[in-house]
């Protein structure tokens, strides 16, 4: 793959195009991109017509592959890119480690990552007005004990002394999300960092820390959150 494709993304800040700079990071492939970083808030481009035309949900990441048509949602995205490529299967190397894995990414974005980056929309006006047209924080204190809820459960899964969630020597695209998910609760209008809150996903989290793919992911220092910036 020698012509780099074209990702249409957004700043560290956001955490579905960061599930997918860790995953790209993982999978040694980081550098097959140009990446078109979106100003996300409070200019909003990813909902301006030119992106419409390529993603109608007005959401990052987009992949533009080479015959001119376009991938979205972070793991469609991942999942196509772990195929396209060579090197170690982020996702799961076996039918029993992609299900796993899939079932894990699955209970952490629903239950964890989508649940606090809904409270952030709805407590805060997250994008700002231009963007965001509802205020419901009694629906966003909702989501956030529902995050917390699924991280105690996430918490006792890894009680186990397991390095990561399908217990191999290397985290899969599931690690991932559930990284990224530590990361946006430490955003300073949400105030639910889990990794203050639960022993094991403390450890979880100073370990993907010292993580060199970690620090590259988040080489931009525009996360929002001094201590991601300070660690890339």
């Amino acid at each position: 793959m020698a012509d780099k494709l074209k990702l249409y993304t957004s700043p560290s800040a956001f955490p579905n195009p960061q599930r997918l700079r860790l995953f790209m990071h993982e999978k040694g492939i980081a550098g097959h991109f140009d990446e078109v970083v979106y100003d996300m808030a409070p200019g909003g481009e990813q909902r301006g017509w030119k992106h419409l035309k390529m993603n109608p949900w007005g959401e990052t990441p987009t992949l533009q592959l080479r015959d001119g048509s376009f991938i979205s949602e972070t793991t469609a995205i991942a999942r196509y890119l772990d195929g396209a490529f060579e090197g170690r299967k982020i996702m799961g190397a076996t039918p029993e480690e992609q299900g796993l894995d899939t079932m894990w990414d699955a209970r952490i974005w629903v239950q964890i990552l989508y649940r606090i980056t809904t409270m952030f929309h709805v407590m805060h006006q997250g994008l700002g007005p231009k963007l965001e047209l509802t205020e419901n924080k009694a629906w966003g204190e909702h989501c956030r004990k529902e995050a917390l809820a699924h991280s105690g459960l996430v918490d006792r899964h890894l009680s186990d002394g397991r390095d990561w969630l399908l217990g191999g020597q290397d985290p899969t695209f599931a690690d991932m999300t559930l990284c990224t998910a530590i990361a946006f609760s430490k955003f300073p209008v949400n105030a639910t960092p889990l990794d203050e809150r639960f022993e094991q996903l403390d450890r979880f989290w100073r370990r993907c820390v010292a993580r060199p793919t970690f620090k590259a992911a988040y080489a931009d220092r525009n996360s929002g959150v001094k201590e991601l910036d300070g660690a890339a």
